[in-house]
């Protein structure tokens, strides 16, 4: 069985954290049952948000009578210090705990410190010191944001972005976190379904001994494969090494992660699904890509306005517009039979 320690803060896990923000899809019940198998298969790292809707409920629900055996980290995306205690509370009160393991500053714009005009990090030490937060952290998309929060000493950990598809940037960020004694977790470390071999994926993660990886969970069969990996942890191969190689190939340059911090969009499109569809058909393909719903999500892209908001608010950068014109082209002779995937 693998685990990592979270830097400074001595929390030890299985090298396996639950991401619940899929379970957001399903019902109380199929939620509860499955955190409950990933319990008591012997995952103890259990991440959700404020923003999950539902998610913090489900995992009360499925955790409350084990909850000193087990790690909660949430976050919030408040902007003020009112708005921070009003998403603690409301997250304790979900959770059904008195404190929460790690709270996390839910992908800011800028990194929060004592002091500054937001007052949430002075928030978050009284929150400390109260008793109802145990461990400071942030989560980002930004490199120099994720860069200056290393910098500043103010965090025990760090959630961004890392999978076998991560730049030399990014792997810098993990090597950071690991001088400065502060814990790193990968999310994303499927690519938001870009990437399909989990065996490819946990191998690369094993080879980082500070790296937790959060995997998104929501159907059993997925999380059996991770269960499988507790015992039998894949180590990289040839042929692993191989499959990323191609992989690698195949996404270089741009394209969308499916972060969904560039919504909402001011027509409706589903920006976060619709700017990457070609890349879904192509490595995940599926009849529900191509159904009545699918099609009308992706012709909500012709009242594009290119007001240019959703690429302003892209964390990588992207030219989402162009992105999305792309993938709906390349629908179209999809659909037409044009093209096969």
């Amino acid at each position: 069985m693998q685990k990592v320690t979270l830097g400074k803060t001595q929390i030890t896990v299985n090298k396996n954290g639950f991401g619940a923000l899929p379970i957001q899809r399903i019902s109380l019940q199929e939620a509860a049952a499955l955190v409950r198998k990933a319990y008591e298969a012997g995952m103890d790292y259990f991440d959700t948000a404020r923003v999950y809707t539902d998610s913090e409920e489900k995992l009360g629900a499925a955790l409350s009578d084990v909850r000193s055996h087990v790690y909660l980290a949430t976050k919030t995306m408040a902007q003020t210090a009112e708005g921070f205690w009003k998403d603690l509370e409301t997250s304790l009160k979900l959770l059904r705990t008195d404190y929460i393991d790690i709270y996390q500053f839910h992908n800011p714009a800028f990194c929060p410190k004592p002091g500054d005009e937001s007052g949430l990090y002075d928030a978050a030490l009284k929150a400390k010191k109260q008793g109802k937060i145990r461990h400071i952290g942030i989560t980002n998309h930004r490199i120099a944001v994720a860069q200056e929060a290393i910098d500043s000493g103010l965090y025990d950990t760090l959630q961004f972005p890392f999978c076998y598809l991560a730049t030399e940037k990014d792997t810098a960020l993990v090597e950071a976190c690991k001088k400065a004694d502060m814990g790193f977790v990968a999310m994303k470390a499927l690519s938001g379904g870009l990437i399909t071999n989990s065996k490819a994926a946990y191998a690369f993660l094993a080879q980082y001994d500070n790296v937790l990886p959060i995997w998104g969970v929501q159907r059993t069969e997925e999380l059996e494969e991770f269960i499988s990996y507790i015992e039998h942890p894949p180590k990289m191969t040839e042929e692993l090494q191989a499959l990323i190689d191609r992989d690698r190939t195949e996404l270089s340059g741009e394209f969308c992660r499916g972060c969904g911090y560039c919504m909402p969009c001011p027509v409706g499109i589903e920006i976060n699904n619709c700017a990457r569809m070609s890349l879904l058909l192509r490595r995940s393909p599926s009849q529900l890509q191509l159904t009545d719903e699918a099609q009308a999500k992706m012709k909500k892209i012709e009242d594009c306005l290119h007001c240019g908001k959703c690429k302003g608010k892209c964390p990588y950068g992207l030219d989402t517009p162009s992105l999305l014109e792309k993938n709906y082209e390349d629908y179209k002779r999809i659909l037409a039979g044009e093209v096969q995937v």
